[in-house]
């Protein structure tokens, strides 16, 4: 069973043993032998189609044009034969295309989602443990292990560490799963898992005004520098190199100055010796291309624009309020006290932190797209704007209770609205959890996720390849060492453009 690790600050005179150091405990989840439960090995395949998806639907934005670009320069290492990068058949240096995909899996904030003590995207492990097995030559059997590890590693962090409470960006927990994922793919010792973890942590520790005020497109790049860094810090840790220690617990480590200081105490949960890895089943996935809190507000939406249509027109409406836990309101609702979260003008990665704007939108179209619902013309509609600045949102001690439950049965990432219409009406509804989560209305199986697939990468994939992506995904436990080339995707002729790349160093 799970085992509560005690995890405080330690001053240097008290010689933290290794043993006891949460690196050194997370290196040795890592290299655990134990097998992977069939349900585990079935939501793996489900999140590499979600990320699949988000990759292929991102290969012209902006942010994975330059990246793309910037792996291309890297030719494959001596040290395999490389790894291949989404949309195209070239292959790269695994790191490097650990970054490129990494940020096309981020770029369109699609994909899967796990929010406790702190916040994540758990998929975020999945390219950079995927570009060293393709680089390795691993097998489907080794990179399935791998990712639950990442998975089991990240979850167990988010669930008892906080880092947004301190503005520390929580890539600060990918970067030691995926160095712990890489290190369970390969079958690395404790030791030089131990050294990476630490590698990793200290190199991707960064401020969360990457998600604070004008959003910039480094929020698709954060993720998968992480994954870069955890690449290269197996790379050094192989090679013998060693990493501060202790690394969270030391009195001039992350938890003395990052975190919560030197009286910091956490409790951090990691499975037992022999007990199988899962955690990626905790982990639920977005049927809307926006901020996870707001998965469930568009659903509200949807419904309340069936069931209440005069609500779209703001001549009918005096105002929204939204209630709701504190993490809503305080970083992507009202509470933020950003003006941007209410311009018309604001970057899609501002809108897409954005509760009333995701809201109205949603309200007057009864839908959500991934592009379509972020165009500057969507965004600057008069009644839009009118409706969009009626619109906020406020604290409920009870969503938020909710939002922090460790019962999954209660946990919830929604609240209530209340719409008064200038007629003195008041219009009521409430949700708890998106409708494609586990416990929501539609929840997602093989074949949402299939379909989202399909979906995002129509006009862009040919069918052919289409269907060559979703059998040799669904044969992963079989796929031999070698053979992990065949989760790459390659776009349909003259959907990429190298030529058209922005230029720079490399």
């Amino acid at each position: 069973m799970v085992k509560q690790h005690h995890v405080r600050v330690y001053k240097s005179e008290e010689n933290l043993a290794r043993e006891e150091q949460l690196a050194h405990k997370i290196a040795a989840v890592a290299a655990d032998p134990v097998a992977v439960v069939p349900e585990v090995t079935e939501m793996v395949i489900n999140r590499i189609i979600d990320n699949a998806s988000v990759a292929i639907a991102s290969l012209n934005r902006a942010p994975i044009v330059a990246a793309r670009a910037q792996a291309l320069t890297h030719a494959p290492s001596s040290g395999g034969k490389g790894a291949k990068v989404f949309g195209i058949g070239e292959r790269v240096s695994p790191e490097w295309a650990a970054w490129a995909n990494g940020v096309a899996v981020r770029e369109l904030d699609y994909h899967d989602t796990f929010l406790a003590a702190d916040y994540s995207h758990p998929g975020d492990n999945i390219p950079p443990i995927l570009a060293v097995a393709q680089h390795t030559g691993s097998s489907g059997a080794d990179l399935i292990r791998g990712i639950a590890a990442g998975y089991e590693i990240q979850v167990n962090l988010v669930k008892a560490i906080c880092l947004h409470k301190h503005k520390i960006d929580h890539v600060a927990h990918l970067g030691p799963s995926a160095a712990a994922g890489i290190g369970t793919l390969l079958g690395l010792d404790i030791e030089t898992i131990f050294q990476s973890v630490g590698q990793a942590l200290h190199t991707t520790t960064a401020t969360r005004q990457s998600r604070k005020g004008e959003i910039s497109t480094w929020k698709a790049h954060a993720p998968a520098f992480a994954g870069k860094m955890a690449v290269e810090a197996a790379d050094r840790a192989m090679r013998g190199q060693t990493s501060p220690v202790p690394i969270y617990e030391g009195e001039d480590g992350v938890i003395a100055w990052m975190l919560d200081g030197p009286d910091a105490s956490y409790e951090v949960p990691l499975p037992t010796p022999g007990e199988a890895k899962r955690a990626i089943l905790d982990t639920y996935t977005k049927e809307h291309s926006a901020e996870y809190q707001a998965q469930a507000w568009i659903d509200l939406a949807r419904k309340l624009h069936r069931e209440h249509p005069g609500v779209t027109d703001p001549a009918n409406v005096a105002s929204v309020l939204i209630r709701t836990s504190h993490h809503t309101h305080y970083v992507i609702g009202s509470g933020a006290n950003d003006p941007q979260k209410y311009s018309p003008t604001a970057s899609r990665e501002t809108l897409d932190h954005s509760i009333p704007y995701i809201f109205t939108v949603a309200l007057q179209d009864g839908s959500w797209h991934h592009v379509d619902s972020y165009a500057p013309e969507r965004a600057a509609r008069q009644d839009t704007v009118e409706l969009w600045q009626k619109v906020t949102t406020e604290e409920d001690p009870e969503w938020t209770r909710r939002y922090h439950s460790l019962d999954i049965s209660e946990k919830a990432f929604g609240g209530s609205v209340e719409i008064t219409l200038a007629d003195g009406t008041v219009v009521t509804d409430q949700i708890a959890v998106a409708d494609a989560h586990p416990l929501g209305a539609r929840p997602f199986a093989r074949e949402q996720y299939v379909n989202k697939f399909r979906t995002l990468a129509a006009g862009l994939v040919e069918e052919a390849e289409i269907e060559r992506f979703l059998a040799a995904v669904e044969r992963l436990p079989e796929l031999a060492p070698g053979e992990l080339d065949q989760l790459n995707i390659t776009a349909a002729p003259g959907v990429i453009d190298l030529g058209a790349a922005p230029k720079g160093l490399f």
